[in-house]
């Protein structure tokens, strides 16, 4: 079956424009390609892919490496916000960008909603 990626890409627009604090979001399959993606202005897609899957690569290396079992999440914080890592099955993965002022427990809860809608569409 192939994979809807209009759906997606309207999957994460609502999420970004409905929910406070999300500046962007993209899926991208673990090799690097982008899937779908609703990113700020000035964010070039690609080069957000390809950093995304080498953040998933070093984050499993490192949890292997430190018997941490499997990587669920990979967490950048800055100080003008976060970048959050969520596997999304084993074909994606799914980069959400917020401003520092989300609250990381309500942002984490959207993210996991956001990730089972997702892998509906993925199925």
């Amino acid at each position: 079956m192939a994979i809807n990626a209009v759906k997606i890409e309207h999957i994460l627009q609502n999420f970004v424009s409905g929910t406070n604090d999300i500046q962007g979001a993209t899926l991208v399959s673990p090799d690097g390609l982008s899937l779908a993606a609703v990113l700020p202005g000035g964010m070039d897609d690609e080069r957000v892919s390809a950093m995304s899957a080498a953040m998933l690569s070093l984050g499993e290396r490192i949890g292997t490496e430190l018997s941490r079992g499997n990587i669920d999440r990979i967490y950048v914080e800055g100080n003008r916000g976060f970048g959050i890592l969520t596997s999304c099955g084993e074909d994606a993965v799914l980069l959400v960008l917020a401003s520092e002022s989300a609250k990381q427990g309500m942002l984490m809860l959207e993210i996991k909603r956001l990730v089972s809608e997702l892998k509906l569409v993925l199925m």
